[in-house]
């Protein structure tokens, strides 16, 4: 049995042009000029180690020392609350 002719045929490699205007254009520029380049400034600046530490030291300290200010009452209602909110019926918004 002959071979289809259909299967043999290479595949084009031409790009089917978009049917937006805009999106057309973009692909006329890029062509002309070629694709665009990345920002080469992307370095970020070191951090001082010692504020670092200092930040994560300060981190570490926050929610203990914050429950200890709070008298038993005040710790009682901010974790209602948050428990309500957590488990209480969604609205539909």
């Amino acid at each position: 049995m002959p071979k289809r002719s259909s299967k043999t045929v290479k595949p084009t490699t031409k790009k089917k042009q978009p049917s937006d205007i805009n999106l057309l254009a973009a692909q006329i520029v890029e062509a002309a000029t070629g694709p665009a380049e990345e920002p080469t400034n992307t370095i970020q600046p070191e951090k001082n180690p010692a504020a670092v530490a200092l930040g994560r030291l300060g981190g570490l300290k926050g929610g203990k020392a914050r429950a200890e200010k709070l008298t038993p009452k005040k710790r009682s209602e901010i974790a209602k609350k948050a428990a309500s909110i957590r488990w209480g019926k969604k609205s539909n918004n």
